[in-house]
């Protein structure tokens, strides 16, 4: 589902994040990322860049001062962050999920647990496109099971840290950083797995290509 660039500026990080900043959009950065992957790999033939930039903003753009930010916005967040983004169609460049310090502190557990709740939320959010439920391939429903599991442990992780302030045992806190790498690779390959079986499901679509109707999830 990309869109060709109507302009050859190079996307960046820091030009999204400032964006975003500006107009003080509420979906962190690292949630707009895995949003619009989802977003990109939906079987959701009918989804569209425009409404989930949108949808960023609770369904409508922020108000803006002049056309010139309205030509930006979209500029970096369509022309650039999400065509960037629909190069992980291919298994050759698979996506990663942000990087996160795993020295291991309370404060980085917390944040582990926090931004990758975040992401995953944001993917399926992206996936499902407003839908409450949605036909998907067997390896997309597979996938999307164990990141439901995997989300709920994330969110476990945040709520243990804010629970109990107080600093954590050294040679615990190693072993569990330890666990979060592991956990990291399954959860960056669930993703990519449910990208390219979506991304399939949807070229075969598009093609007039029967294909066997999947699970409801």
């Amino acid at each position: 589902m990309g869109i060709k660039p109507q302009t050859k500026k190079p996307f960046g990080e820091p030009a999204v994040r400032v964006l975003l900043a500006r107009h003080d959009c509420p979906v962190p950065y690292h949630e707009v990322r895995t949003r619009f992957l989802g977003n990109i790999a939906t079987p959701q033939l009918a989804a569209s860049p425009m409404q989930i930039v949108k949808d960023l903003w609770g369904g409508e753009l922020p108000v803006f001062d002049s056309m010139d930010e309205v030509n930006e916005l979209l500029d970096i967040l369509i022309n650039g962050m999400w065509n960037e983004l629909t190069r992980h169609q291919k298994r050759s460049q698979p996506f990663k999920l942000t990087r996160i310090s795993l020295e291991p502190s309370a404060e980085n557990l917390e944040q582990f647990g926090r931004v990758r709740q975040q992401e995953l939320d944001g993917f399926v959010e992206g996936l499902f496109a407003g839908q409450a439920e949605m036909d998907l391939p067997e390896r997309a429903h597979v996938a999307l099971g164990q990141l439901g599991e995997l989300r709920a442990m994330m969110a476990g992780i945040s709520d243990l840290v804010a629970s109990s302030p107080e600093p954590k045992d050294p040679t615990e806190l190693a072993t569990t950083f330890k666990g979060l790498r592991e956990l990291n690779r399954i959860m960056e390959t669930e993703i990519n797995e449910a990208v390219l079986s979506c991304t399939r499901a949807r070229r075969q679509m598009l093609a007039g290509i029967p294909t066997d109707r999947p699970t409801f999830h």
